[in-house]
């Protein structure tokens, strides 16, 4: 590698934005520009994006992050990729053309197929094959849903002229000029199309998709380098692109959640928690799922997965829409200046509730409440609502998962609570681990394309990067922690009282 490279330049490719960061060979945030893309909402349950209004976004990105750091292109190591996971979209791999906008992960208009395949008792074979439950979450059942209903597309498939993928994929094509239709195995795995045992994509469910494997792309370790840039389509130099990994995989990277038993928790609207389970995939607890978290050096890494839809987002309830507080500033002060919750639960199944219930049907509930209730007893109880969740999750993963929890590594906004990372730490009965890393998941797919660059030699050099701020340890006594626990278990039964 020449010595004149100091840089790997990052794509974000989030829900909401695109931004271009620049990580340094440190593992240092040194710059980055946001783009933000427009949300459609064609119908009932529809969410959108527009592909090309994306990789326009990338390509504004990286040129006004090398304008505004004055870095010259050659200084690049090359190109990572993170995104948003299970976001799908067909397109023309003649014209380079979407045949419609994606559908993001949010948008449930696959549901009623999902339904057809659990009624036909589909579900067990899935699970088996896949890790995951049947859900529209996932992208199969939003690719079928394109499928069938835009014109042409069937014959189009069968002459081999349509692509699929998720946002790495298109963002990847477009940036080779179309030489390049691959993917990584942590978003091949969120498909519901990839056989994790296996490790290949699975033709029978390709078919029951009424997909085509002349589609699909290929699956790569993520410290490959996947391709090279067209000069003609980014900044004009061939740059090595490597580093794919879905988003809340690269946290998982970017967390050094290498070994056994480690875990992590991205705490943000809502929660993703992962846990490291080995080189094997184990069946999931109920409720949780099965993924590939990372794949480099030639080996698969396997985790449980649980996805918590309110977490952070509840104290933007308690901010925005009931003003209980007027700035996030004052529900450390509040939380603490009560002894104790005075058995006041809030459970914010505002959605209802995701992992490991998967209700739907469940609503908000403060329950609990005596006559002396006051303000701080109920900032309490959302914080600690956020912790009870969590340890819902994790507790089955760590008696399924062949080791208990080692440790847990947390990023996101809601971390810089005190009280809510000594109380987790009560909860779920570990070390919380907290670092200052800034853009966790960029980072993770930054190390992983530096790997790929020859930038760090190993996992052993990237962990030796981190640097942890802090760590919380258990405090409370268990028959304490028990109770309280308890407590959450009733009031969550509550919420799902039909």
């Amino acid at each position: 590698m020449s010595s004149i490279r100091k840089y790997i330049l990052t794509i974000d490719q989030s829900t909401s934005a695109t931004k271009s960061i620049l990580f340094n060979f440190r593992g240092k945030l040194v710059d980055r520009v946001t783009i933000p893309h427009q949300q459609f909402y064609p119908s009932h349950g529809f969410v959108e994006h527009d592909p090309l209004e994306i990789f326009n976004n990338t390509l504004r990105g990286i040129e006004q992050l090398i304008s505004k750091t004055q870095i010259i292109p050659e200084e690049l190591a090359g190109i990572a990729i993170t995104n948003q996971r299970e976001t799908a979209m067909i397109w023309d791999k003649t014209s380079g053309k979407p045949v419609s906008n994606a559908a993001v992960w949010q948008c449930l208009r696959g549901g009623d197929f999902c339904k057809k395949l659990k009624s036909e008792g589909y579900s067990a074979q899935i699970a088996k094959k896949t890790g995951l439950i049947i859900d529209p979450y996932f992208s199969a059942s939003k690719l079928k849903w394109i499928m069938d209903n835009t014109p042409d597309l069937k014959a189009k498939a069968l002459k081999g002229e349509l692509l699929l993928g998720t946002m790495d994929s298109w963002l990847l094509w477009k940036l080779t000029n179309g030489r390049v239709h691959a993917t990584d195995y942590s978003n091949a795995c969120r498909t519901m199309l990839f056989n994790i045992h296996k490790l290949e994509w699975d033709k029978e469910l390709i078919d029951l998709f009424g997909l085509h494997e002349s589609m699909l792309p290929k699956v790569k370790f993520s410290d490959e380098v996947f391709g090279y840039t067209d000069p003609s389509t980014a900044i004009g130099l061939e740059l090595p692109v490597a580093g794919l990994t879905g988003d809340s995989h690269g946290a998982l990277f970017g967390q050094n959640c290498f070994e056994l038993g480690s875990g992590k928790v991205t705490y943000g609207t809502g929660s993703s928690i992962m846990m490291n389970i080995g080189k094997k995939p184990l069946a999931p607890p109920e409720g949780l799922v099965t993924s590939i978290g990372f794949a480099c050096n030639q080996q698969i890494d396997y985790v449980f997965e649980g996805n918590i839809h309110c977490t952070g987002d509840t104290l933007n309830w308690l901010r925005n829409d009931i003003g209980i507080i007027s700035d996030n500033a004052e529900i450390e002060p509040l939380a603490s200046s009560v002894e104790n919750n005075n058995g006041v639960y809030l459970v914010p199944a505002f959605v209802g509730l995701g992992a490991p219930y998967w209700d739907n049907q469940a609503r908000a509930s403060i329950s609990g409440m005596p006559r002396n209730t006051k303000k701080a007893h109920i900032v309490r109880a959302a914080l600690e609502s956020i912790a009870y969740q969590v340890k819902d999750v994790v507790g089955p993963m760590s008696e399924t998962g062949g080791t208990g929890l080692k440790q847990l590594n947390v990023d996101g906004g809601p971390t810089r609570n005190n009280f809510l990372m000594q109380f987790q730490a009560d909860m779920i009965r570990c070390e919380i681990v907290r670092s200052n890393i800034e853009e966790v998941s960029a980072l993770g797919a930054t190390f992983l394309a530096g790997l790929a660059f020859n930038v760090w030699k190993d996992k052993a050099e990237i962990k030796s990067l981190k640097n942890t701020e802090q760590t919380f340890t258990p405090q409370k006594v268990q028959s304490e922690v028990d109770e309280l626990y308890k407590g959450w278990k009733k009031a969550v039964e509550r919420t799902r009282m039909k």
